[in-house]
């Protein structure tokens, strides 16, 4: 059987990367998704890769009115919700002393405020005994050049693990964070970083990584899947890394 079989999903920034590829795992899994974007011809991507069950509504999750139109869409489709992925992000490489206050405020509205908000205006959808995971990032908690404003936002997303725990403790709804380590995803393209940039980065961060590799998206969605699923029926409050060990030893 299934280990979602019948389940209602939600994946915010399920158009690409890891939200993507969770969504399929999902699916696969026997959910049926529900995933959000900012842009269209990503979501209608995504669609065809998923293949079916699945629903997209392109949004942002820091517009307040983007978030209230997926709630009110899910509403009307499925009426409730048995897990919620709040996965959307942006990271960018900005050094301290060219951190603006635009750059900074763009993190903090879609990473913090942004998760934040997915969660709270999902709560009267949210079955009890449903499954939140959030996407944090070992970026967190250990020091990474240039990425100040980023890891601040992470380290938030950790806390609403902890604390979202103690809120939701008497509907039985388990809240647990997703750290990844170096993934190989597209965001590495939107961080501000050239082909040779990135080339070069990734060379210096698997010196450090023990198991030697960058991660997969896959690896990423099947912790998803366990955390969502009734394998981890005993499992709130925690911050499972996904990163080779890099932030562990």
């Amino acid at each position: 059987m299934n280990k979602l079989s019948g389940k209602i999903a939600v994946i915010t920034g399920g158009n690409s990367g890891i939200g993507l590829e969770t969504a399929k795992y999902f699916v696969d899994e026997g959910a049926t998704v529900v995933i959000t974007g900012r842009r269209q011809k990503e979501l209608d991507d995504a669609v065809k890769y998923i293949g079916k069950n699945v629903t997209a509504v392109q949004g942002d999750v820091s517009n307040m009115k983007d978030l209230d139109r997926l709630y009110q869409v899910v509403k009307q489709k499925h009426r409730h919700i048995d897990i919620l992925f709040a996965n959307a992000g942006l990271a960018t490489f900005v050094p301290l002393d060219q951190v603006t206050e635009e750059n900074f405020d763009q993190h903090f509205d879609v990473n913090v405020k942004g998760l934040f908000f997915t969660v709270q205006k999902a709560l009267p959808l949210l079955r009890d005994g449903s499954s939140i995971i959030l996407n944090a990032s070992i970026a967190g908690r250990k020091g990474v050049d240039a990425l100040s404003v980023y890891s601040a936002t992470k380290a938030a997303v950790r806390s609403f693990a902890r604390t979202f725990t103690v809120d939701l403790k008497d509907r039985k709804i388990r809240v647990n964070a997703i750290s990844p380590g170096p993934i190989e995803t597209p965001i590495f393209n939107k961080m501000g970083l050239n082909e040779e940039q990135i080339k070069q980065f990734s060379l210096d961060i698997i010196s450090d990584i023990p198991m030697g590799r960058i991660g997969l998206s896959a690896e990423v969605a099947k912790v998803a899947v366990f955390l969502a699923s009734d394998d981890s029926s005993f499992v709130t409050g925690i911050d499972l890394c996904v990163d080779g060990g890099l932030a562990q030893v």
